[in-house]
């Protein structure tokens, strides 16, 4: 019984060495230089502006030596956020809006037409205040597509 369990101990030790060697994954040099290489970050691309100028390094973001941008300071606002009241106005308005049309005191058509007009406004908001600030300050207008 003793020289049975020693052959079988042994035959189990050779089975799951051989099993442990192929999961192992044994391989050649240039198997593991791919592995590592797909393995890396990929290389940084710096790009341009839509209209081919230098990127603005005026900004606050700060970068760590290897160009990745460092989350340490909190980034500054690019314009002033809207307080609770005018948001809370914001609400009502469409709130009310939803009402008029869900109790027909105002016509379908009336309904899509401040609806188009609102996306109008968002749509087109943002390049009026870019032009606006820019003849404040004296810059000529330019747009970017």
């Amino acid at each position: 019984m003793v020289a049975r369990l020693n052959r079988n101990s042994v035959f189990c030790g050779a089975l799951f060495g051989i099993l442990a060697l192929a999961l192992a994954g044994c391989s050649t040099p240039e198997e593991k230089a791919a592995f590592a290489k797909r393995k890396q970050a990929p290389q940084a691309v710096v790009v341009k502006s839509a209209n081919g100028s230098p990127v603005d390094e005026g900004s606050t973001q700060q970068h760590y030596k290897d160009g990745y941008p460092s989350f340490n300071a909190p980034p500054t606002a690019a314009n002033v956020q809207i307080n609770d009241q005018q948001a809370a106005d914001m609400v009502k308005q469409m709130t009310a809006l939803g009402a008029a049309r869900k109790a027909g005191s105002i016509s379908e058509a009336e309904y899509q037409k401040r609806v188009a007009d609102m996306r109008k406004l968002a749509a087109e908001h943002g390049q009026d205040t870019l032009s606006e600030i820019q003849q404040q300050s004296g810059q000529p207008g330019q747009t970017q597509n």
